[in-house]
C-alpha cells in the first residue's frame, strides 16, 4: 500500500485514497486497543479476519435492502469502499446488559433486556466518545431528526436479522456498534450507508451453549485465546482464511 495516499490512520484501520473516483481503500490491521486506546496490544490476523468477517456481513445487509460503504474486498487485509461523510456517532445496541451497562446500572452482566436498546456516543476519542441524548444530537445538528430516524430504523432491521445470523450458527449476539455515512446522490444531495466494519471488534458474541466470550473483550479482560475465538466466529460463519496474494 506505499504506493497509495494516506487519508487517515485509526486504532484498528488504515484508510487510503481508491483508485477510482469517489472511493477509499479500507486496510485492516492487527493492532488491538481497549478503554479509549489506554490498552493496547496485537491480535496475529485479526486485520484479515475482520475484513473477511466484515466482507460477508455487509453482503447479506445489503440483500436485505441496507445500503452499505461496502464496495468489494480487494484483498486479504484491503476493501473498496464508497468515500462517505461519517455521521459522527456511534449507535450502540444492547440485546444483553454487558460491559459498561452493566456496571452503570448495576445490572447483571448476562441479563438479558426485555426489548433492544438503541443508544447513541459521540465520536470523539478526545472527550470519550460520551453518550449523547437524542434531543443533543439535534440541537447541535449531528444530525437532522429524519436522518435520527433513519438511522434507528436501519439500526433495528440490522440487529432483528443478525441475532437470527448468528443464533443460527450458536452465538449469541450480546451488543455492537454501527457506524453510518453520507453518500452522495450525485446530485447535491445524499442518502445514509452503513459504514466502518462489522466484527468481533465491534460487537459482543457469546456462545449459547457454554456464554464463553468470542470478541475483544477476550483482549480486554486478559482472557487469552482472542486469535483462536476470532477464528471459531470465522468458521461458524464459513468465511475462509485461506491467504492470498495482497
Amino acid at each position: 500500500m506505499s504506493d497509495k495516499e494516506k487519508l487517515y490512520e485509526g486504532k484498528a484501520k488504515i484508510l487510503y485514497r481508491g483508485d477510482r473516483p469517489n472511493t477509499i481503500i479500507q486496510y485492516f490491521k492487527d493492532d488491538a486497543t481497549a478503554f479509549n486506546n489506554v490498552k493496547k496490544g496485537t491480535i496475529a490476523g485479526k486485520g484479515v479476519i475482520n475484513n473477511k468477517i466484515t466482507e460477508l456481513i455487509m453482503t447479506r445487509l445489503s440483500q436485505i435492502g441496507i445500503p452499505t460503504a461496502f464496495i468489494k474486498r480487494l484483498s486479504d487485509r484491503e476493501q473498496l469502499c464508497h468515500d462517505v461523510e461519517i455521521v459522527p456517532l456511534e449507535v450502540i445496541v444492547r440485546n444483553t446488559a454487558a460491559g459498561t451497562m452493566s456496571k452503570t446500572y448495576g445490572i447483571e452482566e448476562g441479563t438479558r433486556l426485555r426489548r433492544p436498546i438503541i443508544e447513541f456516543s459521540l465520536k470523539d476519542d478526545d472527550l470519550g466518545d460520551p453518550i449523547i441524548p437524542e434531543n443533543h444530537i439535534l440541537v447541535l445538528e449531528i444530525a437532522s431528526e429524519e436522518e435520527l430516524i433513519e438511522i434507528m430504523e436501519m439500526t433495528s432491521k440490522i440487529n432483528d436479522y443478525l441475532r437470527g445470523l448468528f443464533a443460527g450458527i450458536g452465538l449469541e449476539l450480546i451488543d455492537f456498534k454501527l457506524e453510518f455515512g453520507r453518500l452522495s446522490d450525485g446530485d447535491d444531495g445524499h442518502f445514509l450507508v452503513l459504514a466502518d466494519e462489522f466484527s468481533p471488534d465491534n460487537c459482543r458474541l457469546w456462545d449459547f451453549e457454554t456464554q464463553e466470550k468470542m470478541d475483544k473483550d477476550r483482549f480486554r479482560r486478559d482472557l487469552g485465546g482472542e486469535v483462536e475465538a476470532y477464528q471459531e466466529v470465522a468458521r461458524r460463519l464459513g468465511v475462509s482464511l485461506e491467504t492470498e496474494d495482497e
